[in-house]
């Protein structure tokens, strides 16, 4: 997942293009197709296991129209770009006819990213399904069509905010670290973020060669923690054949600090007794095993309120 390109101000959400490409080049060394999105979601159930990239593109500013942009419609890379309806046209993001440039092309798809953008997780019920729907009908309005791909702003979701977008959408996306796989529940799926500090070679390298750590299930469901359930009783259960599961590790920042989490494991379950509450805004655990020589990972993000 990207957002800026070469505005380093903003470190958090900026990659420098010649790092970028860096990134590209990589992909193709290793041999790594990327994955049409109309491609994802037609073989999301296949079962037969090959690594492929998805390249995504949030929040549709005028860095990516001006400097990315040029450069995947001249190689052919497919990617989703998700556009968030409101700040379409203000300083900084693309106007509408640059969108509609973008979406002609066959590589390219456009994603639903809300309306205003804003923390929607803080706002009622009722106003964030307003916000879906003034979106809703601006994309009909300026496309003709309402994208049935979605991403979280903030990659922030309670479970009723799951709930509606898997009655309304076709796949969603969060910004928690993990590799995509048939598992994965389709309205939270996984994506590494990527920006200066975390777009450094040895970390994408790092991140390319990953693979998914598959389970059965992941609990709390709720995904939204406040004073009464944080922290929360985190547990995951995987898969019988999985391997080398005793070799798994993880860490979490609950208090504030990443630390190695305190686990149990019993029956194919892991358990985590958080060493104390998670601290707002965001709370994270990220495991990782070293499955003869492959390395998998899974991440889990949690928000944090003062409710």
């Amino acid at each position: 997942m990207y957002h800026r390109f070469d505005e380093n101000k903003y470190p958090s959400t900026n990659i420098r293009m010649e790092i970028f490409l860096k990134h590209i080049q990589l992909i193709k060394d290793l041999n790594y197709e990327f994955i049409h999105p109309e491609d994802f979601q037609n073989s999301f159930n296949n079962p037969k296991k090959q690594k492929k990239i998805l390249l995504t593109v949030d929040d549709g500013f005028q860095s990516f129209y001006e400097i990315a942009w040029p450069y995947l419609k001249k190689n052919k890379i497919p990617f989703i770009l998700f556009v968030s309806t409101e700040p379409v046209g203000n300083k900084g993001y693309m106007t509408w006819s640059q969108i509609k440039e973008i979406e002609k092309e066959s590589s390219a798809i456009i994603g639903h990213h809300s309306h205003t953008h804003e923390y929607l997780i803080e706002k009622s019920n009722e106003e964030f399904i307003n916000d879906i729907e003034t979106a809703n009908s601006i994309f009909e309005e300026k496309l003709g069509y309402v994208p049935k791909l979605f991403s979280y702003p903030f990659g922030e979701y309670s479970e009723f905010m799951r709930s509606y977008v898997s009655n309304n959408f076709t796949y969603a996306f969060g910004q928690h670290s993990g590799v995509i796989d048939i598992n994965k529940e389709k309205f939270q799926l996984p994506r590494f973020p990527i920006n200066e500090n975390y777009g450094e070679m040895k970390r994408f390298t790092s991140i390319i060669k990953t693979y998914p750590l598959e389970y059965k299930s992941l609990n709390p469901i709720e995904k939204k923690l406040n004073k009464k359930n944080n922290p929360p009783i985190f547990t995951v259960e995987f898969f019988d054949n999985q391997k080398n599961i005793e070799n798994i590790n993880c860490y979490s920042n609950e208090g504030d600090e990443w630390e190695k989490s305190n686990t149990i494991f019993l029956n194919n379950t892991l358990s985590i007794k958080f060493r104390e509450a998670f601290v707002p805004r965001r709370g994270r655990v990220n495991c990782s095993l070293n499955d003869a020589g492959k390395w998998r990972w899974f991440g889990a993000q949690f928000i944090i309120t003062n409710d």
